[in-house]
């Protein structure tokens, strides 16, 4: 999953939606808050939210490891689900190519390796696929799709049925963290940490497997997920309270959360 980039100076959005997080904003919230993502998302986010006034802990979530591709030639533009894709991306093809990427926050990205056209579907695979069927037709060429080992499928599904040539290539394999780490859980068992935000259901198998091992209770704890399949896996460990960000984004995320206590609310 991708999120977009945060301005700290701009407030978390309003819902109209009148539920659980609403009553939220009118109770006071802890400030310990556990990041739960693989990086560079997991440092960007920490500095957002202390940015914001919380007390952030950090698990990096899954462990990356990047592939090399050998060049890629005779396509007509690159599809990236990940920002973990963008070392293959960058070895593997010129950077004139059209890069369309699922979030915002990892067009950014792409852009800083100097891609010179890059486009956003600023949300998730079924976006990225709206994307390129708007923007682009089969007779343009081959689309090469960079995604994660197991990942990426259906979005090439999708868009072979509507006569695409996707020459789909695992950019990066991933393996879960299978700890907490320290000082984290030091602030779990101590209860400053009430808050985890989860940012992919890989993220949350992680953590709650890692949890698992420590003793500590999860029914306590306070959920933000970014989608619905990481909102079932915090479920299935036996988080009740789970908040599943409206859409799969970082102003989405910080909008479930809510805002942080000011030092004297404490």
């Amino acid at each position: 999953m991708n999120s977009v980039a945060v301005s700290v100076r701009t407030a978390p959005r309003r819902s109209s939606r009148t539920d659980s997080t609403d009553m939220n904003r009118d109770t006071p919230l802890p400030r310990g808050v556990l990041v739960v993502r693989p990086e560079p998302g997991l440092t960007e986010t920490r500095e957002i939210l202390e940015q914001l006034g919380w007390h952030c802990w950090g698990m990096e979530s899954l462990v990356i490891a990047p592939r090399t591709l050998p060049a890629q030639r005779g396509i007509a533009g690159v599809l990236i689900t990940s920002s973990q894709s963008i070392p293959a991306l960058s070895s593997a093809v010129p950077h004139d190519i059209p890069v369309y990427a699922v979030g915002d926050a990892t067009a950014e990205r792409v852009k800083k390796q100097g891609f010179q056209t890059v486009l956003s579907a600023s949300g998730n695979a079924a976006k990225l696929a709206e994307l390129v069927t708007e923007r682009l037709s089969p007779a343009s060429g081959p689309l090469l799709l960079l995604s994660g080992e197991h990942q990426g499928v259906e979005l090439a599904g999708t868009l072979r049925t509507s006569g695409f040539r996707i020459r789909r290539r695992v950019a990066y394999t991933t393996a879960p963290a299978t700890t907490l780490p320290p000082d984290a859980l030091s602030a779990l068992r101590d209860g400053q940490i009430e808050t985890v935000m989860v940012f992919s259901a890989a993220s949350a198998r992680a953590f709650c497997a890692a949890l698992a091992q420590t003793g500590c209770a999860a029914g306590s704890l306070r959920a933000i997920a970014i989608s619905q399949n990481t909102m079932k896996e915090l479920r299935k460990a036996g988080i009740q309270t789970v908040l599943t960000a409206q859409s799969p984004d970082m102003a989405a995320m910080l909008d479930r959360l809510g805002p942080a206590l000011s030092p004297s609310s404490h």
